[in-house]
């Protein structure tokens, strides 16, 4: 198992066929929001702080730093309402027990599969959060793009305030603070010697910085949303992008050169 639910930056996801939305979930999901979800919270016992600042109804974008596999079951154990958030297609797809049994996890804490792809993939997915959101259901994402592994908060990318300015959602930011104690890279399971933060953030309503088709207003709204995780955190600042290194001379010219991260 791979340590990131969702799709690498560098790696652009493909949504995956009709029948994966949350509507289509049926009683595994069910079952997971109302029995793991409370198990997982007597178990690891996380501290969790301001669930009075999630909107109880309607969409709403849970915006997140991301420090650790676990960070996409910390967000749904801990919040007072089912989240949604996109993982790998490879997590729905194995064959045997195993793969039945993964795939009945993953529904079940409310994961929505999607490949991997290039080019409008990265909108196609946003795409699927879209009609979630109509649907007024709450989406998880970390704007960061991918986990930091050197425990700092890197430069946000603007697909998460695309999405806020386009439908209006509010953006709940989280702080996660020690998941990556609960499970550093390469554990297996998750420890019981450590115990998470999860602290939600007043929502944050981007709408006065201007339409998603404006970039300043992206970069702006963005540079938002980074300054309430890190209010949230405390985590040290990277001022960079969590980019994986480039494998080529034109990757390195096209990481140099002004664009937008989305």
């Amino acid at each position: 198992m791979t340590s990131d639910l969702v799709p690498e930056a560098d790696e652009s996801p493909v949504v995956a066929p009709p029948e994966a939305p949350a509507t289509r979930m049926g009683a595994t999901y069910f079952l997971g929001r109302f029995v793991l979800t409370p198990t997982a919270r007597l178990v690891y016992r996380p501290h969790i702080e301001g669930r009075g600042n999630v909107p109880k109804t309607g969409p709403v974008i849970f915006a997140s730093n991301h420090l650790s596999f676990i960070d996409s079951i910390a967000i749904p154990v801990a919040a007072p309402r089912p989240v949604h958030f996109l993982a790998k297609a490879d997590y729905f797809e194995g064959t045997g027990f195993k793969g039945w049994a993964s795939r009945e996890f993953f529904t079940a804490i409310g994961a929505i599969p999607v490949r991997r792809g290039a080019g409008q993939a990265a909108l196609d997915a946003l795409d699927q959060q879209r009609v979630l959101l109509d649907q007024g259901k709450a989406v998880a994402l970390y704007p960061e793009g991918t986990r930091s592994l050197d425990g700092r908060l890197y430069k946000g990318r603007t697909g998460v305030a695309f999405l806020a300015l386009q439908t209006g959602a509010p953006v709940v930011p989280v702080g996660l603070i020690g998941t990556d104690d609960v499970m550093p890279v390469g554990a297996k399971r998750p420890s019981r010697q450590h115990r998470a933060t999860v602290r939600f953030g007043e929502p944050l309503d981007l709408a006065h910085h201007g339409p998603a088709s404006s970039g300043k207003a992206r970069r702006l709204a963005t540079d938002d949303i980074m300054s309430a995780i890190h209010a949230l955190s405390g985590q040290e600042l990277a001022n960079a992008y969590n980019e994986a290194p480039a494998q080529n001379p034109i990757e390195r010219i096209k990481q140099v050169l002004p664009h937008e991260r989305r």
